[in-house]
């Protein structure tokens, strides 16, 4: 134990584990468990992308990919906002600044270390990973390219943000069900639990006992530090904290990591000692904690946050951001980090990232994903109410962007679906089918 590179550790219990693709708590504690690093000052290595932090990630491997996020100093923005000092973290495809995710959004952070970290504690074992569309398409395009399979769900009305920049989908099983992100979570819970019970194959001549195992989502360490990869670009960038941090989220998963890598960093000792202010935001008409944090709620109220919440996913405009069951009371979840940090969130119209969207594309010169007008829509109420100041160093972190410019230099290959599941099967799966799909797709990958 002394001699491992980092040990997780529980919030709630402050018990020590020493990592083996653990998600939860032994103890059963409903608790995030937090990644504890041997080396407590961060080395930015070079030339390896986001392994430049490696000391800070849940892994040993390293891919050579050109995936890191970059920051600079915005001068056109911050003087149309009357900010001295914005900072953009940037993650999408934008060659001019130096990064290219062919995926466009920083879903790639998460996918790579996960996939790394599974295949590193897991064995042999196939992640399963539902989403909305952006995180399913950073861990294809990560299978593709390096042959790790995954098995990945999405809602029907999302799987055309199923593609890649690789055309070979061999380890890709994807699988299309109807509903919204939480539906197709609802199915791999499912999935992971009843296929591929005692296969056995082969792999280069030796046995092999393949087999399922769920990717975790928030409770995963290896995603959120992957995201906190952000944070650690600017604060090399900045040679400081921000005294404000600006992100739209779903779960809020990435703020997680971003409050997460702050604390790091202020353990590091050569980036400052305050806690960022964090300023989240939420989509309208569908944002939960939003409603809970207007009401000074700790906790959900399901027919309160949730109520009429198919129609509302349905109406916004960046309907990435959907999460029925995001971490909200969780011991180290957003309220938490919210009361924490001195924080907030703000509720934004479409129509308001619509125009925040318009405004980033003038003045920066690239397209935004969804979810990132929603944050430059949160900056400017926050600039609008004085929350934050003229001289206030402020990262605004622009998770996703850059399409046009990727569809001008890449081809792009859709992923289709290997099977289809119906709203009357969630909850029933046809469990036959499923094994019989599956396996075939394992023996193709490791039989022979």
């Amino acid at each position: 134990m002394n001699e491992a590179k980092y040990h997780l550790e529980c919030l709630e219990c402050r018990h020590v584990i020493a990592d083996s693709y653990t998600n939860t708590c032994p103890e059963g504690h409903d608790s995030l468990l937090r990644t504890v690093y041997k080396s407590k000052r961060i080395r930015k290595r070079s030339g390896q992308g986001m392994f430049n932090y490696i000391d800070w990630l849940p892994v040993e491997a390293t891919v050579p990919v050109n995936t890191n996020p970059i920051t600079y100093k915005s001068e056109e923005l911050g003087k149309e906002l009357g900010l001295e000092n914005l900072y953009v973290s940037f993650s999408g495809y934008w060659p001019e600044k130096g990064v290219f995710m062919k995926t466009c959004t920083f879903k790639e952070l998460e996918a790579l270390p996960t996939l790394l970290r599974a295949h590193e504690r897991a064995g042999e074992k196939i992640l399963v990973v539902a989403s909305a569309g952006n995180t399913s398409r950073a861990f294809a395009e990560f299978s593709a390219m390096t042959g790790m399979p995954v098995v990945t769900i999405v809602p029907h009305r999302y799987t055309h943000r199923m593609w890649t920049t690789t055309e070979d989908h061999e380890s890709i099983f994807l699988i299309a069900v109807d509903g919204d992100y939480s539906d197709a979570s609802a199915a791999s819970k499912e999935i992971v639990n009843k296929p591929l019970q005692g296969f056995r194959g082969q792999r280069g001549g030796a046995p092999l006992m393949a087999g399922l195992i769920e990717e975790g989502g928030v409770r995963n360490v290896a995603r959120r530090d992957g995201m906190g990869v952000v944070e650690l670009e600017a604060a090399w960038c900045m040679k400081a904290l921000p005294d404000y941090y600006v992100q739209a989220v779903g779960s809020g998963t990435g703020a997680i990591a971003a409050w997460e890598a702050f604390i790091r960093l202020i353990g590091d000792g050569r980036f400052g000692e305050r806690m960022p202010k964090i300023v989240i935001a939420q989509n309208l008409p569908f944002a939960p904690m939003f409603s809970a944090w207007q009401d000074g709620r700790a906790e959900l109220i399901a027919a309160k946050d949730l109520s009429n919440a198919e129609a509302a996913i349905k109406a916004m405009y960046a309907n990435i951001l959907s999460t029925r069951n995001p971490p909200y009371s969780i011991k180290g979840g957003v309220y938490e980090m919210l009361r924490s940090s001195q924080g907030t969130i703000y509720g934004i119209t479409n129509d308001e990232a619509r125009e925040a969207e318009k405004l980033f594309e003038s003045e920066e010169g690239i397209d935004l994903d969804p979810a990132a007008s929603v944050a430059v829509a949160s900056l400017m109420h926050a600039v609008d109410e004085g929350f934050v100041e003229k001289k206030d160093r402020i990262l605004l972190n622009i998770t996703g962007g850059g399409y046009k410019r990727l569809k001008e230099e890449c081809a792009l290959y859709h992923v289709e679906a290997r099977m289809e599941l119906h709203s009357h099967a969630v909850g029933q799966l046809p469990v036959d089918e499923l094994e019989r799909e599956l396996k075939e797709f394992v023996t193709g990958l490791y039989v022979g």
